[in-house]
Parts: structure tokens; sequence; C-alpha cells
């Protein structure tokens, strides 16, 4: 019976990309109209008005306005236009909910509106126009969804070659319905979610030599690379691109609160990972083994700096375990540390390079 309902049941899409509806634009209503009447079972959030109350309010600090106020306020605003065309509705094609939500510029001032004066009015206008690329979507999850939720950029490039399975979700946030997802699909969908207005473009293959360019470049240069992936020819052509473009890398190695930040944009001639790598032939290095390329690399992990806990799972790799930990409170630390420090950097609050450690063994006693 499960069988026969899974064979019937369509396969389902890699959707990540919302789609809007102006219902003032002649186009837009009849497509909208018409996906009304193709999706019966379709879910509608309209609260609008809501929306709307609260754009009010937080317009008019000084004053506690009443009812008839808010009402008056409102009418006014709208004009008009009908309730039912203000704004923009969007479908989220995955969970086929369509959501009615005020304009762009409306929905960043609500959305950003408790930032203030953390973040001025001037900075989320900045913030807005910055794209930042992060590769890895295990401690990257995190990462991008706290850039998002904070508003640190108007693009998002997000790259990662594998699914979801389920011994990531002690620290990937998402349902188990998205086992074998792809983890670019899942962080996407999810940043939809919560900002259809950020612009978020995935590479389901990872980062590649091939589509190394594209990435960095295409639609602009990136602002900020945040590195967050496994393997170590990656780490290492990543920064050289980096180096290449000036764009400065930011990376959390999820022990010990370490954030590594390597400013190529002051200084171009920066050696790589602090000089803790050798500068090696590219060639050379893919052909060699994992086993091989640790003396060269373990440098850069500075393994006599780590956590007691993250030496022991280390030398377990291939006997009681098959990889290094990672929890998800050490995750959710990264994604902060790092949207802090994005943020800094793209409002040119902070020049530095160098290796930092929040870490709450040593800090709290």
């Amino acid at each position: 019976m499960i069988q026969e309902h899974l064979r019937q049941q369509q396969d389902e899409s890699n959707d990540y990309k919302p789609v809007f509806y102006d219902l003032k634009n002649a186009k837009d209503l009849q497509t909208f109209e018409a996906l009304l009447s193709s999706r019966r079972h379709i879910r509608i959030n309209d609260n609008l008005y809501s929306q709307l109350r609260e754009l009010m309010k937080i317009r008019n600090p000084t004053k506690r306005l009443t009812e008839a106020e808010y009402e008056e306020k409102i009418q006014a605003y709208l004009g008009n236009t009908p309730i039912e065309h203000f704004g923009v509705w969007v479908y989220y094609s995955w969970n086929d909910r369509l959501v009615h939500l005020v304009g762009e510029a409306d929905f960043i001032e609500l959305r950003t509106s408790r930032n203030q004066y953390k973040i001025t009015a001037d900075e989320i206008k900045r913030l807005s126009q910055k794209k930042l690329g992060i590769v890895g979507l295990s401690v990257g999850q995190s990462i991008a969804l706290t850039l998002a939720m904070e508003r640190l950029c108007g693009e998002l490039r997000l790259a990662d070659f594998d699914t979801l399975e389920l011994t990531n979700m002690n620290r990937i946030r998402c349902g188990v319905h998205n086992l074998q997802v792809a983890k670019v699909i899942i962080a996407a969908r999810e940043i939809a979610e919560l900002d259809p207005f950020i612009k978020v473009k995935i590479y389901e293959d990872g980062l590649t030599e091939a589509n190394m360019d594209d990435f960095f470049t295409d639609g602009g240069v990136l602002d900020i690379f945040i590195e967050e992936c496994d393997g170590v020819d990656i780490k290492l052509l990543s920064r050289m691109k980096a180096r290449e473009l000036k764009i400065p890398v930011v990376m959390e190695m999820n022990d010990r609160g370490m954030i590594d930040i390597e400013r190529f944009d002051l200084e171009p001639a920066r050696p790589l990972l602090h000089g803790l790598v050798p500068e090696v032939n590219i060639a050379t290095l893919k052909g060699l083994s994992d086993a091989e390329k640790l003396p060269i690399f373990s440098p850069m992990l500075a393994l006599e700096n780590a956590s007691d806990r993250m030496k022991y799972s280390l030398g377990e790799i291939g006997k009681t375990i098959t990889t290094w930990p990672q929890l998800a409170s050490s995750v959710v630390l990264g994604g902060a540390l790092v949207a802090d420090t994005c943020r800094r950097i793209a409002l040119d609050q902070l020049k530095s390079s160098g290796r930092y450690y929040i870490d709450f063994e040593q800090l709290i006693v």
C-alpha cells in the first residue's frame, strides 16, 4: 500500500525561489487567479492589515495611536488601492503557501525596525547592497540564516554538494521531511520564508574549479567570502581566488569559538591562512591522498589549540567514529560570530586579520 502511494506521488521539485504577484498588474492578476483555481488546497495567509498597523506604529513612535487613528492612517496609506491589491502576494511552491506582504521597502523597514540603533537606517541601506558567499552548509546554514535574519546583505550565494542525512540533524535546523534534500535547497527555502526579497543563488555541485569564477563574480564581485567547507583543496583554491579579487575571507572552526579573518581586501599580498600552510602547487596537491595532505594542512587547524575533546575525537576517527564532531551550540555560536564579524567588515568598522577565540570554557568558569 505504501509503495503504491509512493509510485503515484509526484517527485518533489527543487524550487527554492518564491513567486511574486503584484495584483495592480493585469498580467500578475490573471496568473494569480489561475494559481488559485488550479491549487484548491493552497494555504493562504493574508495578514496585511496587521503589517500596515505595525508600520503606522513604528512611524509614530512618540504617540500611542487609538484604533480610529490607526484606521485613518492605514486608509490614507492605501489610497484608492483595494487592500487585496496592495503590496505583493508571495507564493512558496514547496509548501503550497501564499502570503500577502507589504512591498519591499515597507517590508525591510518593518523587518529591521528592531535593529535600530544597533544598526542605523543608513547602515541597513548600505548592508542591503552587499553580496556574501558561503561554501559549506552545515556550519554555513546557521551563518546564512543569521545573516538573513539580521539582514546584513541583499544577496547570498550558497554552495554545497551534499544532501541532508539524519546524522546532520544534530546541528542543522530543519524538519525530518527534508531528509535527502540538498542542503543548499533547505537553506535557500528557509531564507525565502524569512525574507523573500533577499536574492539567493545556489550551487548544488558545491564550489568547484568550474564554477568558482561564477560564484565569486557573477552579478557582481562578492563583498565577503565565508568558507566552511571540508575539502582542503577548495579551502586553498577559494582563498587564492579571494586574494586575487581582494575579497575578505571569514571562517569559523566550530571548536572553542574560533574565528579566522583574512583581509585580502586590505592586504592583497597576505599569505594564505596567516602563513600557516605553505604555498603549494595545486596540481601536486590534487595527486595526494587525504593522509598525505594532512601534514600540509594540520598547521592550519592549530591542533595544539583545539579543545581536549576535539583532540580526543580526532584520534578516534576511523576507529569508533567516522568524522569529527560538531555540536549545535557551537554551530549557532559560529553563526553569531561570523554574522557580527561580517557586519563590521561590511560597514568598515573592523580592519584586522587574525585568529580569535570566544571559548566559553575559558570565559565562564
